[in-house]
């Protein structure tokens, strides 16, 4: 019996977070938060129709097999795109609204998170292993 991990290559995972990160940081140069719209759409295709344009274009440009790349979990991409089109909609949204302190807060949180992701520490794969922890403790309890 073999279970099939879902999985990403990393370099997909790469340029989403690049995408992000450039994305957030000419919101924060220019104050403007349309150029959070494309991140966000993106990571609700991705949540909603597991389909994320960013990565299927950048697919295209791997020079090796998918398979032969150093594999992310999809479960926890997921998770982190949630968080990622969390902070990005909450940005964008009070920019819209001219909330722009708010905006900033939250287009800094996700350009942090992103970019430290980038250098190797997933402060979102951290959030979910101790939500994971949280509830391991929960259940034991009852």
């Amino acid at each position: 019996m073999t279970d099939k991990v879902r999985s990403i290559p990393r370099p997909l995972v790469r340029t989403n977070q690049w995408v992000i990160v450039i994305s957030a940081v000419l919101t924060l140069v220019f104050g403007e938060g349309w150029f959070l719209i494309v991140p966000l759409l993106a990571g609700i295709s991705g949540i909603v129709f597991k389909y994320n344009p960013v990565m299927n274009i950048a697919k295209l440009f791997l020079k090796k097999k998918p398979e032969d790349y150093i594999q992310e979990d999809w479960e926890q991409q997921q998770f982190n795109q949630k968080l990622s089109v969390f902070c990005l909609g909450a940005g964008f949204i009070s920019f819209l609204l001219g909330w722009n302190t708010v905006g900033y807060v939250f287009t800094i949180m996700v350009t942090i998170a992103a970019f430290v992701a980038i250098l190797g520490f997933c402060i979102g794969c951290f959030i979910h292993y101790q939500w994971k922890m949280y509830k391991y403790k929960n259940t034991i309890k009852s």
